[in-house]
């Protein structure tokens, strides 16, 4: 019997593994979070899919998302970057994603972790939403603005509302799968 799952998922085990082995599923290690922060701010303008596919590329261009190592990148590790043709090749966000990892480093020595951090905007409890179809999932929360807000005071780069809300959602801060789908 075929497992019914949320309507956006694609025929590509790929896409099907990651639906049903990580998005909505709560993770709170700082390294997992660090990917998805550089994954999600290189998706903005583009589609999941097509940052997943290149996912391996990017672990290996971004030193496996050590957050110190990218933090301390310079122009010459910009330039091999931009010639990596296994990534998005777009130095504004190459450079954000830099920036952003000094961010994250700064955010860890305040609050102990960005774990702490992020987690704390939901009281450390995943919301579980109720959806019966994938038109009903919004596209931004009151959450995922006041987390861009704060991000964006903070100095973070490509990272709007709804970028967030995509990233509550990978990491498992939101579930917002259907209530059809098995994962529910």
């Amino acid at each position: 019997m075929m497992k019914t799952r949320c309507a956006w998922v694609n025929k590509d085990q790929l896409y099907i593994d990651y639906h049903d082995n990580e998005w909505g599923k709560p993770t709170k290690d700082d390294k997992t979070l660090f990917e998805f922060l550089v994954l999600e701010s290189f998706q903005a303008g583009l589609s999941w899919y097509t940052i997943l596919k290149k996912r391996e590329a990017f672990r290996e261009a971004f030193d496996n998302f050590d957050v110190k190592k990218v933090a301390d990148y310079n122009e010459d590790k910009i330039n091999k970057l931009l010639e990596n043709e296994g990534i998005i090749r777009h130095r504004g966000k190459i450079v954000a994603a830099i920036n952003n990892a000094k961010l994250f480093i700064a955010i860890q020595k305040e609050f102990g972790s960005f774990s702490n951090f992020i987690w704390n905007y939901v009281n450390n409890e995943p919301i579980e939403n109720n959806w019966d179809s994938i038109k009903d999932v919004p596209a931004t929360s009151i959450i995922s603005d006041q987390i861009a807000k704060d991000l964006k005071k903070r100095g973070f780069k490509f990272f709007g509302s709804t970028t967030i809300y995509a990233y509550m959602q990978a990491i498992g801060m939101v579930n917002d799968h259907t209530n059809d789908c098995f994962c529910k």
